[in-house]
């Protein structure tokens, strides 16, 4: 088979195309016949490399994809050939004490599928069968591909972990990116009142076209003054916040007197400054989540499936120019999520 691949951790010229041995499938694998593949910033991190993580070489990336059962394992039952999947990346033990109470996400050996192990951005690929999700006929791949990963993550973020309502403030960062997007059209979905953060006029368009009902360009205006003017100076009730130290004191500073400011990532790094003096005095919240769920993952992919939530796609390249699609998440152009799909597909 063809995969996008590298031997080093490095710039994007470490990518490459190209020959990697097909596959073997365990009892309890899938075999995947893999028809478009997505790209998350985590594809970045885990390209120039990350301290705690040796992953083994030539490390094929990617946690996003979706495609056709190509053979099962001995041991597996939901899944038969010519099914449609969709990868949920998150990998689990099943037998810790997190994971008995349900809490997957949570597990002491807790991975994600093309960070601590080999990903799925080739033309077959081997996926424990928990963590495949059915994609029924209509679903496009790209569609499917492009959702798993950023909608599960923004689903337990905001529903499961920040118990986001109807009639809440909410105020989105970096909304044109693929965790931001879907927070956009979640707290959309659930009846709050959407603010939403980018740096063009255009990404600030499709931001309202997804669900955001106010819009702030963060390159002309500081966002936490803004909210304070558009707010009559109370604040946001939710800030989501993916972005990092670039943002975080403003963040704190938008929240209304016992807000709350969710974190599912950190882009621009993991240590702000922070104000411990006004999250003890405004009694704020700062909540932490990762990933989903199975259960979560079923609910949150429903809704795309049925078209309530919809992941936009910026651009779909073949796999062999994966090191331009790496370019247009770093330089963060566009808005929503860009696709890959195998050569032979393309």
């Amino acid at each position: 088979m063809e995969a996008v691949q590298f031997t080093e951790h490095g710039e994007r010229d470490v990518i490459e195309y190209g020959e990697f041995p097909d596959p073997e499938i365990a009892d309890d694998e899938v075999l995947v016949d893999i028809k478009a593949g997505a790209l998350n910033h985590l594809d970045i991190w885990t390209r120039r490399g990350l301290p705690t993580i040796n992953v083994e070489m030539p490390h094929i990336p990617g946690s996003d994809a979706a495609g056709v059962v190509e053979a099962v394992g001995a041991d597996v039952t939901r899944f038969e050939d010519g099914d449609g999947v969709a990868v949920s990346s998150g990998l689990y033990c099943g037998e810790c004490e997190f994971c008995r109470d349900g809490e997957t996400t949570l597990c002491k050996r807790f991975q994600i599928l093309g960070e601590h192990t080999r990903g799925v951005h080739s033309e077959l690929a081997a996926v424990p069968a928990e963590n495949l999700v059915p994609v029924p006929d209509h679903v496009d791949w790209e569609t499917a591909a492009a959702a798993p990963l950023v909608f599960q993550t923004a689903w337990r973020m905001m529903i499961s972990r920040g118990d986001v309502g109807p009639g809440e403030q909410v105020l989105v960062l970096g909304a044109s990116g693929g965790v931001g997007h879907a927070a956009v059209q979640i707290a959309d979905y659930v009846g709050a009142e959407v603010y939403a953060t980018a740096s063009t006029e255009e990404k600030l368009d499709y931001a309202a076209e997804v669900g955001a009902d106010h819009t702030i360009n963060y390159e002309t205006e500081n966002f936490a003054s803004a909210i304070r003017d558009a707010t009559d100076g109370r604040g946001v009730d939710v800030v989501v916040d993916h972005v990092g130290a670039q943002t975080w004191q403003d963040s704190l500073a938008s929240l209304a007197k016992g807000g709350r400011v969710l974190t599912c990532g950190a882009t621009t790094g993991g240590n702000p400054e922070t104000d411990i003096d006004r999250i003890f005095w405004n009694q704020l919240e700062v909540i932490g989540s990762t990933m989903g769920t199975p259960g979560e993952v079923d609910d949150v992919l429903e809704l795309v499936w049925d078209g309530a939530l919809e992941p936009r796609i910026r651009d779909t390249l073949p796999m062999s120019e994966a090191a331009r699609a790496h370019e247009m998440i770093e330089d963060r152009e566009g808005f929503g999520k860009v696709v890959v799909v195998p050569d032979s597909e393309h």
